[in-house]
């Protein structure tokens, strides 16, 4: 296939997600299953000699090695069927660490060296000299592969695997064995190569000739794919950069009429958002908590006015000593605003719009066993909900007791340890809090569900960051939950927010599943058109 052909068919299928990836992966495919290039029947099959596996057939867990799909799959005719080790020899790398030192370049009498990071140390001892594959056989790199000639040292954790030249040139060999997927694997948290078992494995072995030719084919086309990539990054790029210029004109809106500006244009050019749907949800939380999402009614209660009833509120629960005074805040500046606000709204501290806020339990507490008292911590807070997970610890009944907080149906809890920003409400669970929990008692008057939009929203994930302390782990302290200004609109209006709010992330979900179905529908439609078109 030549490049005007292979560009003219997978332009529109390179947006698919994981296009590349399979593009490469169904040549190595082809390339050994004898449909990359046509078979010259005058070449005949490579004759290879019997070779003792050294072992029963069996891997070290007893299971056989004799893959019986590769055994009996169909080979072109002129394919001999060999296993692996009918076609090389191996031995592991030096278990000894390297001696002498370590050069960014190489002297006149130094070798390369080889170790399963890659070939990017220099060394006095070599191991073997002639051509060679070494594989990466333990840790992340597993089952990453080599070219090398010369002399080379190979250091632990890697298998060098010499090729038989009269059966398999070296090219060929290493377009096999560079493969994770060919290599048999074992272990989860370092996972590592199965020698024997791979060595043992049956593969189709072409002539010289066609091997040659199906390594030229190979190189063509995965320079192809080279520059499919990078035009494929080119584009993700151009549609990120715009992506985010027309986002941010929406959410750096100074009145609604630039916004609705904005809007037009965002909607004139919607494809921008396809790919965009988590952005998209974050752009909609941000434009809610600016007031640029619903109509102002006039006729709404100012938030100004809101305020003085919430003192109110507050000074009457304060009176029947369910809940203590605080000290006055400082008023919020200028400069402590982001953005401006429509009319009908004001900026308020959180700790003026609630009864009281507080963290969890700076210790740990007594555990016990089959109750239903939970130890709950940020990580339980998920998704407007207190999520019990399998390893969360319970406590008795008095110890709940104990350290319990004075909390309501009116309660909003957030994780400031780790990963901030989770929000859930109370809803009467029994829980001792954590120190990574932050609660706080809403007054009546303001609705829980715009506060939690404020919360998730980038505003509050911006400040939370610049107030943070901590490096690895970061730390939000109960004095800047305090200060934290949030934007207060009518009661009213915070309602009307918050039901275009859900009924804009419910048509995120339907764009989401409809990109769904399609990416799979693609994913299909990629695998048939690389099966029709690398294999004519």
């Amino acid at each position: 296939m030549n490049r005007a052909t292979f560009f003219k068919h997978f332009e529109l299928l390179a947006d698919q997600p994981d296009a590349v990836p399979k593009m490469r992966e169904l040549v190595l495919a082809l390339a050994l299953q004898g449909q990359l290039v046509p078979q010259d029947r005058k070449e005949p099959a490579p004759k290879v000699p019997e070779k003792d596996l050294g072992f029963d057939g069996a891997d070290e867990n007893g299971s056989t090695q004799n893959d019986e799909n590769a055994a009996s799959a169909k080979l072109p005719p002129n394919w001999a069927r060999v296993r692996v080790s009918q076609i090389c020899r191996n031995r592991s790398g030096n278990s000894k660490l390297i001696k002498g030192k370590l050069y960014d370049a190489p002297g006149e009498d130094r070798f390369q060296g080889f170790s399963a990071s890659g070939p990017d140390v220099w060394c006095d001892d070599w191991e073997f000299e002639g051509e060679a594959v070494i594989v990466s056989a333990v840790g992340a790199r597993c089952g990453k592969a080599f070219k090398a000639t010369g002399k080379w040292s190979a250091i632990a954790n890697t298998q060098i695997v010499w090729p038989s030249i009269e059966f398999v040139t070296l090219d060929f060999f290493f377009l096999m064995l560079n493969n994770e997927k060919f290599w048999k694997r074992s272990g989860a948290a370092q996972p590592f190569v199965k020698v024997r078992a791979t060595l043992a494995k049956y593969i189709g072995l072409p002539p010289l000739a066609e091997q040659r030719r199906i390594v030229a084919k190979v190189e063509e086309l995965m320079a192809l794919c080279d520059e499919l990539e990078q035009r494929q990054q080119a584009r993700q790029d151009t549609r990120q950069r715009l992506t985010h210029a027309a986002f941010h004109h929406l959410t750096a809106a100074k009145d609604p009429a630039e916004f609705r500006r904005y809007a037009l244009l965002v909607t004139r050019h919607s494809s921008l958002l396809f790919d965009s749907v988590p952005q998209l949800r974050q752009v909609i939380l941000q434009l809610a908590v600016q007031g640029l999402l619903v109509h102002q009614d006039p006729n709404d209660e100012p938030a100004s006015q809101l305020v003085k009833r919430i003192q109110l509120e507050q000074a009457q629960q304060q009176a029947e000593g369910i809940y203590k005074s605080s000290k006055p805040l400082p008023p919020i500046g200028e400069t402590d605003k982001p953005f401006p606000l429509p009319l009908g709204w004001e900026w308020f501290r959180l700790r003026s719009l609630v009864f009281t806020l507080g963290d969890g339990l700076h210790g740990t507490p007594e555990y016990s066993e089959g109750t239903d008292c939970h130890f709950i911590n940020g990580n339980n807070l998920v998704d407007g909900r207190i999520v019990f997970k399998p390893h969360t610890k319970t406590v008795s009944l008095d110890e709940m007791q104990k350290h319990r907080k004075l909390m309501t149906l009116n309660t909003v809890l957030v994780s400031i340890n780790g990963t901030l920003g989770s929000v859930a409400f109370y809803n009467n669970e029994n829980v001792v809090l954590g120190k990574s929990a932050c609660y706080f008692n809403l007054s009546s008057l303001v609705d829980k569900h715009f506060v939690r939009l404020v919360i998730e929203s980038p505003y509050f994930v911006n400040y939370a960051l610049e107030n943070a302390t901590g490096t690895t782990i970061r730390n939000l302290g109960l004095k800047a939950m305090n200060y934290f200004p949030v934007p207060l609109p009518p009661l009213a209006e915070q309602k009307r927010i918050v039901a275009r709010v859900e009924e804009l992330m419910r048509l995120c979900d339907v764009l989401e599943a409809q990109l769904s179905q399609s990416r799979t529908l693609g994913a299909h439609l990629l695998e048939s058109t690389l099966h029709h078109l690398l294999a004519a």
